[in-house]
């Protein structure tokens, strides 16, 4: 019929999800799609549409707007308010043209339009692209969940760092959000707890877990796992924004951190915050080299770090109403 070879998403057939209350639309749709070596899915109404999203988990969406119950529009809007399932591409289906119309389904999230009658060539090659889009999407997915994995192998090593990467996401966001920080920063903090240690890859057992105190070499080569932990993520261009918080989140306000001892907010304030809420959540877990401390006496060697000039008192003072 045209040039469209049919996309595949992992290798797999794309999964289509037809949602029209008129089961004679959806049959048109199926003839269309006929040669194109699909999986198509139905649903007739907008809840039945949310619960096949749920089991199927379509590679897109071909969506009618005027439906009984759940309209088009509030059913997209639930699909991108999902973290879930907000990268599905939705292809809203209508013979409502007027540019309101357009501007309410771009609002709740809409890809693309296809106005009523369906053009055969137009509806295949609009899917084509989305679907494409969709496969480069997946795939950067998956490359982000080998890198976060690694960065839980890393964590895994040693028995006393177990959920210290999922600790301080969580803490750090939570700082983050009583510092009024916007989403996208909050997104920085949470894959920046989770990531800021992938660098520790790179170093033996042996010095990682050594239960005495560190040689001046040993802690040269810790000190690596910042810039190494830069390298290792640098390639995904999604994980940009997380860099410098890998890269910094060892430096101190008074400038005698590392790997470049930058000093006040020369250090970018995800890594500020993350160093603070790393430095709690060591000094109150048990580690190779000592036990735990009370919250009370981490607090307490905090405040005098913060009158020495480590921490940014601002933050500081925040995450002490946070801890308290």
């Amino acid at each position: 019929m045209d040039n469209f070879p049919p996309i595949t998403i992992n290798g797999q057939r794309s999964k289509v999800l037809v949602v029209d209350d008129s089961v004679e639309n959806i049959e048109i749709i199926e003839y269309i799609l006929a040669d194109m070596e699909y999986d198509i899915y139905k649903a007739l109404n907008g809840q039945e549409a949310l619960d096949k999203i749920d089991k199927v988990e379509p590679d897109i969406i071909l969506l009618d707007v005027v439906m009984p119950g759940m309209s088009g529009f509030e059913v997209a809007k639930c699909v991108k308010n999902d973290t879930n399932t907000r990268l599905i591409p939705i292809i809203m289906i209508t013979a409502l043209d007027r540019r309101e119309d357009r501007l309410k389904g771009l609002a709740a999230g809409v890809d693309d339009f296809i106005t009523k009658p369906v053009n055969v060539f137009e509806l295949r090659a609009r899917i084509n692209n989305l679907l494409k889009l969709r496969e480069y999407i997946n795939e950067l997915e998956n490359a982000e969940q080998v890198i976060f994995s690694l960065a839980r192998a890393v964590e895994a090593k040693d028995k006393y760092t177990e959920g210290h990467c999922s600790r301080l996401s969580s803490l750090a966001e939570n700082l983050g959000r009583k510092l009024k920080l916007g989403e996208g920063d909050l997104t920085i903090l949470k894959r920046g707890g989770i990531l800021h240690d992938i660098g520790k890859i790179s170093i033996e057992d042996s010095i990682l877990l050594k239960k005495g105190s560190l040689t001046t070499k040993e802690f040269e080569i810790i000190k690596t796992h910042p810039e190494v932990g830069e390298t290792i993520c640098a390639p995904l261009k999604t994980l940009k924004p997380v860099l410098p918080t890998i890269r910094y989140h060892h430096e101190k306000y008074n400038g005698s951190g590392y790997p470049e001892g930058l000093k006040g907010k020369q250090i970018p304030i995800h890594a500020r915050i993350i160093g603070i809420v790393d430095c709690y959540d060591a000094l109150t877990s048990d580690r190779p080299y000592r036990a735990a401390l009370k919250k009370e006496e981490s607090l307490k060697i905090m405040s005098n770090e913060t009158k020495q000039g480590l921490w940014d008192a601002k933050i500081m003072d925040t995450f002490f109403r946070i801890i308290t």
